[in-house]
């Protein structure tokens, strides 16, 4: 038995997430992190929300709240959101929590000692009629890089160039819109990232079981040289800067960039989940703890990559503390909405709340993950969702499961029957379950989430194939042994389907197993290539079919729901 440490990208806390956010990052941790667990391995995974930073404090302001209110009722939406797709976190935390502030200010403070972290006045960009400096987020301009006209003040979402307020052409306020701004001194912390650059490198070097997107990623970055970066930023909510444990003097009104402070919530979160009585957090964390042997990952969609590979490591190698490195790195491209980005404003794309308030989380999760942005990005349309959902869910596994359990039950008297003896139908069942068995346990090893989907579709196919030989509904007429074996093999692969399902659909995986009396013990990953697999069920064991596990999507609801959510090109 191994341990993972598995952790998800911190969905931010404005708004709910959409499905593109759900698949790049959430969803992929829930599933690997399933599949370990019925492994039999020792899992911790963490989430949190991401609650500092600009768009807190605009969300906060348009909404007329207080932002610290205005993030308890959002972490109490998008937990909720979560929980409806079965999210399974050990431990879903918050970003402004007090374990964060802690090891922020921490961290910092061990960066400083090692000659790493610098104060330094800057020029930024100043709202003359705001009365304000503005962050990087609350600038908006032209991108000089490519031209762009609504350029973030960190980065173009165009290019995706990080930039700095200054690099804007015709700047201008985000809160008023006004251009009538100037630019003065302020100081600021920055880390000296130049000083990790080899050191770093070397790290990403070894990191040969990274995905390629990764890779590309980090070595981007390192190619074109690591820049000192600040690491506070003029902003009322987030958390302070100190020195020597008390407020740093000169910085009583500007807080740790998001960009420092998030990723250091993984291991907040996991305090979190230490002082709710989960465990001993430093095991999962420390080296000198015991997390040595940990095997760590991190999941996260393609612009969260470099803060994952370049930013988040030097803080965490350059305290010189004995803290645990991530050693497997899963980045996805992007979920879009027929080509298009996802927009809440221009009402294109569907959100985590409106897509559970539509069908079950199985469908969704079905559909992100056969499909799942792994090698580009993948365009969500609602014309392939309706055809994966009535193909792979309603046609192949939802009717193997109905169509034999309601025969045996009509037949058999709901009783995996006795009788029969193997012949070549079985031995080639056999053959290629234990094939396709073997495939579908290296994807979900390797993190490979569509090739595992399409894999355990196969199996599901290789399922109908073989009723569509052995015919128990023939041979009952003429030759009820052959009907019983028949019937008891397709009730056990309706067993093995439905564990094999667990990590994707969760909930009609467990109505199955429920269904067919599968005790909890009874559910684990099968790790052999034995036979009895086949015929594991005891003869004579009462089971209740299960109801229709997927309604079938009609041409009706899809138009509505395009007209609803803007479908389309």
């Amino acid at each position: 038995m191994s341990r993972y440490l598995i952790t998800s990208a911190l969905p931010y806390i404005n708004g709910v997430k959409h499905l593109g956010n759900l698949a790049g990052s959430m969803l992929p941790a829930d599933v690997h992190a399933r599949f370990r667990r019925l492994q039999g391995h020792e899992v911790l995974f963490i989430c949190a929300t991401d609650e500092h930073g600009t768009p807190a404090e605009l969300a906060a302001a348009e909404a007329n709240q207080d932002v610290r209110a205005y993030c308890d009722a959002q972490y109490e939406i998008q937990r909720d959101a979560c929980a409806g797709f079965t999210l399974s976190f050990d431990h879903f935390g918050r970003s402004s929590n007090p374990p964060n502030h802690r090891l922020t200010q921490h961290f910092c403070e061990a960066l400083e000692k090692n000659g790493l972290i610098e104060e330094r006045v800057t020029k930024q960009v100043y709202s003359t009629d705001d009365k304000r400096f503005l962050p990087d987020r609350y600038v908006e301009g032209t991108c000089p890089h490519c031209a762009y006209e609504r350029a973030r003040g960190d980065q173009c979402d165009n290019c995706q160039r990080l930039l700095d307020p200054t690099d804007l052409i015709k700047p201008r306020s985000i809160i008023s819109g006004s251009e009538n701004i100037e630019v003065r001194d302020t100081a600021h912390l920055f880390l000296k990232q130049p000083q990790m650059q080899e050191r770093v490198r070397a790290w990403v070097d070894k990191a040969s079981e990274w995905p390629a997107l990764a890779r590309s990623i980090a070595y981007k970055w390192l190619d074109e040289g690591l820049i000192e970066r600040s690491i506070t930023r003029d902003l009322a909510w987030g958390i302070r800067v100190t020195k020597d444990g008390k407020p740093r003097r000169g910085f009583e009104n500007k807080v740790f960039y998001v960009w420092f402070d998030a990723p250091i919530e993984y291991i907040g979160a996991t305090v979190e989940w230490s002082e709710a009585g989960g465990g001993d957090w430093e095991r999962w964390w420390r080296t000198d703890k015991g997390a040595d042997d940990v095997i760590y990952i991190e999941f996260m969609g393609k612009d969260n990559v470099a803060f994952h590979t370049v930013s988040f490591p030097i803080t965490i190698m350059g305290s010189g503390e004995p803290w645990k490195l991530v050693d497997q790195l899963k980045a996805f491209n992007w979920v879009t909405w027929y080509g298009g980005k996802f927009s809440t404003r221009d009402k294109r794309g569907i959100f985590m709340d409106q897509a559970l308030a539509m069908l079950p989380s199985d469908y969704w999760r079905w559909y992100l993950m056969a499909n799942a942005p792994e090698s580009s990005d993948a365009a969500f349309t609602l014309e392939q969702f309706q055809q994966s959902v009535n193909s792979d869910l309603a046609n192949v596994f939802g009717n193997f499961v109905n169509r034999i359990t309601r025969f045996a039950a009509a037949k058999f008297e709901s009783k995996v029957p006795d009788g029969g003896v193997w012949g070549p139908a079985e031995e080639k069942l056999a053959a290629e379950f234990f094939q396709r068995l073997a495939a579908l346990t290296q994807f979900h090893e390797q993190m490979e989430f569509r090739k595992a989907a399409a894999e355990l579709r196969a199996l599901w196919v290789a399922g109908n194939e073989y009723l569509q030989v052995a015919a128990p509904w023939t041979a009952f007429k003429t030759d009820p042994a052959a009907a019983a074996l028949g019937v008891r093999t397709g009730l056990n692969l309706v067993v093995l389907f439905a564990i094999l399902a667990q990590p994707f659909i969760p909930d009609a995986a467990k109505t199955v197993l429920d269904a067919m009396g599968v005790p909890e013990t009874s559910r684990m990953w099968p790790l052999a290539s034995d036979k009895a697999l086949l015929d594991a069920l005891p003869h004579g064991f009462a089971f209740t079919p299960p109801d229709v596990l997927f309604k079938k999507i009609e041409d009706s609801e899809v138009a509505a729901w395009a007209e609803r959510f803007g479908g389309g090109p």
